[in-house]
C-alpha cells in the first residue's frame, strides 16, 4: 500500500492523526495537542460534524488552510473508552494508513497522547500495536508480475510522533510487521519456486544474516534419522523432502531447556493418492504456512525480541505429490518412537510429517515446551471459521502464556478438547493408529489427538491449528486478500 514506510524525527509532515473516543468530544488534552499543533479550530470544526461519531476507525478530515503547517487532520474514532485496546489501536491505525495511501501522503505525525492519557495506556504498548497495523499494511508482493499488468504507483510514507516511549514502540512494532510480511511474500511464493529446498535456502539466508545456526537434513540422512513421515510423504515429487532445523543461541543463554517451535511446510499438496477434487487444490502452496510462520517467528525473534533463552525451530518440508514412487493407502509406516501408523488417507499428510518432528525434539532438544503451527484440518474452519485459531493445549501453564500472547496481539486462539476418547477414535486395527479416521466426527481433533502419540507426556506442548486463520478472504482491516502472516506476532510475544 506504500512504496516505502519509515518513522522519521517530527518536524516536516503534512498530515496531523488525532484520535477521539465514541460519545465524547476530543477531551481537554487532545484539545491541548491541537492547539500547540496549531489546528485548535480545525479540530473543533471536525469534531462538530455530525459524521465524527467516534466509532472505531472512522475518519473525519479538516483542512486547517494557513493554521499551522498542516495540510490535513485526521481525526479518527477510538471506539467507546471503557472498550479502548491495542486492537482498537490497530484498527484505528489501519483505517488512518488507508486514508493516507488513498490521498497519496507521504508524511504524518501521530499525536495520541491525550486519549492514552485519558485511558492510561503505556505509549511504548500503543505505538507498538499502530506500528503493526502500518507495517502489515505496507505488504506489497509483486514480484510475480509481468508486463500484462499495469504498474500500481505507491507513495512513500514517513512517519513522526511527539512522544518518545511511542515512537520507541512504533519502530518495534514495525519490525515485528516486517517478520510478519516476509512470512506473507513466502506464503504467496509459487510452489514452481517454493520448493522444500527453497525453503531451506531461505532459511539459511536468515541464519547467516541473523547470527542462527541452520542444518538441513536430506537424502539418506533423512531414512537414517527415520525422519519416516517426510520420506514417505515427499517420495513421489522430483522435488525431495528435508528437514531444516534454525537455532537461534544467545550470548548467555545459559543451561535453560530451549524453546522449540514446529511448522508444516507442505510445499504443495495434491492429496497424494487420495488426490484433491476440482478447485480443491488451488491454494495449496499455502499449505507451508506453518512453516512459513516459524520461519517469520525466527526473524522476529533474532532482530527484534532477542530472548535470553535458546529457540529452536523445525520446518518439516515435503510435497505430496502422485508417481509411481507415492506412499499409499494400507501402507504401514514406523515411527523413530517406535509408534506405527496404518495410512488410510494420503491427504492427512501433514500430521505425518509433523510426527517426525515433533517425536526428534523430544528425544533429542530436551525441550522446555513445543509449539506446533500446522494448516492441519479443514474440520477447524467449519469449528471456528476464520475468527480463531484452533489450540489444543493440556498444560495449563503453557496454555496460559500462550492465550495471554494471544490477547495482546489479537492473533486469537479458543481452546479444543483432548480427552483420551479422541485418541481412542485414531486406534488402527491394523497398526497402533491411524492418520485419517474415516469418519467426520471431531475432524479438527483428530489431526491432534494422531499428533499427540508422538509427543512425550512429560513435555509442554502446544498444537496451533492455524487452517482458518492463516489467509484473509477479503481486502479490509490490516489484511489485503491473502496470506495474513499468523503466528509470527504471538511467537513473537510469547517468547517476549
Amino acid at each position: 500500500m506504500f512504496q516505502s514506510l519509515e518513522i522519521v524525527e517530527p518536524g516536516s509532515a503534512r498530515v496531523l492523526v488525532l484520535g477521539h473516543f465514541q460519545g465524547e468530544k476530543p477531551d481537554d488534552r487532545t484539545a491541548t495537542s491541537a492547539a500547540r499543533l496549531g489546528v485548535g479550530n480545525a479540530l473543533t470544526g471536525a469534531a462538530a460534524r455530525a459524521e465524527a461519531t467516534g466509532e472505531v476507525g472512522v475518519i473525519v478530515e479538516a483542512y486547517p488552510g494557513g493554521e499551522g503547517p498542516w495540510e490535513r487532520v485526521l481525526l479518527v474514532g477510538l471506539g467507546k473508552k471503557d472498550g479502548f485496546t491495542a486492537e482498537t489501536v490497530r484498527s484505528a491505525a489501519a483505517a488512518v494508513g488507508r486514508r493516507l495511501a488513498t490521498v497519496k501522503a507521504t508524511s504524518a505525525t501521530v499525536d495520541f497522547d491525550g486519549v492514552l492519557k485519558a485511558v492510561g495506556m503505556n505509549p511504548r504498548d500503543a505505538g507498538a500495536a499502530f506500528g503493526e497495523a502500518l507495517g502489515l499494511l505496507s505488504w506489497v508482493c509483486d514480484q510475480f508480475r509481468g508486463k500484462g499488468s499495469t504498474e500500481t504507483i505507491r507513495s512513500p510514507l514517513a512517519v513522526s510522533t511527539g512522544s518518545k516511549p511511542f515512537d520507541a514502540g512504533l519502530r518495534r512494532g514495525l519490525a515485528i510487521a516486517q517478520a510478519t510480511n516476509f512470512t506473507r511474500t513466502l506464503s504467496q511464493t509459487p510452489p514452481n519456486v517454493a520448493t522444500p529446498y527453497w525453503m531451506a535456502e531461505q532459511a539459511q539466508k536468515l541464519a547467516k544474516e541473523h547470527g542462527m545456526t541452520c542444518k538441513v537434513t536430506k537424502g539418506a540422512e533423512l531414512v537414517k534419522e527415520k525422519m519416516t513421515g517426510l520420506v514417505a510423504v515427499g517420495a513421489a515429487s522430483e522435488n525431495a523432502p528435508c528437514l531444516i532445523r534454525l537455532e537461534y543461541d544467545p550470548t548467555g543463554a545459559g543451561t535453560q531447556k530451549p524453546v522449540v517451535l514446529v511448522g508444516k511446510t507442505v510445499c504443495y499438496d495434491t492429496g497424494g493418492l487420495s488426490l484433491k477434487i476440482n478447485n480443491s487444490m488451488v491454494g495449496m502452496k499455502r499449505d507451508k504456512d506453518g512453516g512459513c510462520a516459524v520461519l517469520g517467528a525466527m526473524l522476529a525473534i533474532a532482530s527484534v525480541v532477542k530472548p535470553k533463552r535458546r529457540v529452536v525451530a523445525f520446518l518439516v518440508a515435503a510435497e505430496n505429490s502422485i508417481s509411481d514412487e507415492a506412499y499409499r493407502p494400507d501402507d504401514v509406516l514406523r515411527y523413530r518412537n517406535g509408534v506405527t501408523v496404518e495410512v488410510t488417507n494420503t491427504d492427512a499428510e501433514g500430521r505425518l510429517v509433523l510426527a517426525d518432528a515433533l517425536s526428534y525434539a523430544c528425544e533429542v532438544e530436551n525441550p522446555a515446551y513445543i509449539i506446533d503451527l500446522a494448516t492441519l484440518t479443514g474440520g477447524v474452519i467449519t469449528a471456528l471459521g476464520s475468527t480463531y485459531c484452533g489450540m489444543f493445549c493440556e498444560d495449563e501453564r503453557l496454555r496460559t502464556r500462550v492465550e495471554a500472547a494471544a490477547a495482546a496481539t489479537g492473533e486469537r486462539v479458543w481452546r479444543l478438547p483432548m480427552h483420551q476418547e479422541y485418541r481412542d477414535m485414531m486406534k488402527s486395527p491394523v497398526a497402533d493408529i491411524v492418520n485419517s479416521n474415516p469418519n467426520r466426527k471431531a475432524h479438527p481433533i483428530q489431526g491432534a489427538a494422531f499428533l499427540s502419540y508422538f509427543v512425550d507426556d512429560k513435555v509442554p506442548w502446544c498444537h496451533l491449528d492455524i487452517a482458518g486463520v492463516h489467509v484473509a478472504e477479503k481486502n479490509a482491516g490490516m489484511f489485503i486478500e491473502g496470506p495474513t502472516g499468523w503466528g509470527v506476532r504471538l511467537l513473537a510475544e510469547l517468547l517476549s
